[in-house]
């Protein structure tokens, strides 16, 4: 059985609550995001190898966008029972069609900061997913997040987030961003695009304020001080990486 819970959000503030803003991101997510796809798999290999065989199966999928993180574990778990939480509604609804075929799935409209206040109840879980989202708070807001996600873990849970990541150093962020417009090119090329994606998209990416990556480093170390163990980077390509802990 699916539903939704509403729970009032101060998400409505950013860009990202604007429906045209989220669903354009949505349909170039492809050619935004360098190997998006590869990303996804490491995500279903992760989640494969770490709850294969067994019964963990409640889901925590932050800043759920479109459902496409909850699809994938499906892909690979078969039913799961999911509670998806993003704080754009167009989002949820999103999210709600692409997963109209899935039963066990619970929908609930709120920001991190009021997750991060206690402010909605969303229970325990076996696993913690974020993808992409998590950028858009400060450092102090990513460290509470942390904290968060370890309380509502069982022990034994991981948490898994795929994101934007800063690079600390200037020479490796110049590396970084020539990485990126070089993957956009290929995906301009390949798809016939002719406008200027990435001029577009670094502009948003610098100068946009919900925009604030951090470094990896520094957001591992939040989650050793969250209590995470197995702290760790499990794959990186320029800006975009996959990072996460486990509950003992």
């Amino acid at each position: 059985m699916c539903y939704h819970i509403r729970v009032m959000t101060k998400f409505r503030d950013s860009e990202w609550a604007n429906p045209e803003f989220s669903r354009e991101y949505r349909d170039k997510a492809d050619v935004y995001v360098i190997e998006r796809r590869r990303l996804f798999e490491v995500l279903k290999s992760f989640y494969r190898h770490f709850n294969a065989g067994e019964e963990k199966r409640r889901v925590l999928d932050l800043g759920c966008g479109d459902g496409i993180v909850t699809r994938k574990l499906i892909e690979v778990a078969g039913e799961i029972e999911a509670t998806l939480v993003d704080g754009s509604e167009d989002m949820l609804d999103q999210a709600r069609r692409n997963l109209a075929d899935s039963r066990r799935l619970r929908y609930v409209l709120a920001s991190f900061q009021e997750i991060i206040a206690g402010e909605v109840t969303l229970g325990s879980f076996d696993f913690i997913v974020s993808s992409l989202a998590i950028h858009h708070l400060t450092l102090v807001e990513k460290g509470e997040l942390f904290r968060k996600a370890h309380s509502l873990l069982i022990p034994g849970g991981y948490f898994l987030n795929i994101d934007l990541v800063r690079a600390g150093q200037e020479e490796l962020e110049e590396w970084y961003m020539g990485l990126w417009r070089e993957w956009i090119e290929e995906r301009k090329r390949s798809l016939g695009i002719e406008e200027d994606i990435f001029g577009d998209i670094l502009r948003r990416y610098k100068e946009n304020e919900d925009n604030r990556p951090d470094t990896l480093g520094d957001q591992l170390a939040m989650l050793t001080d969250a209590g995470f163990i197995q702290v760790d980077c499990y794959y990186k390509y320029g800006i975009f990486t996959i990072f996460g802990g486990k509950r003992p």
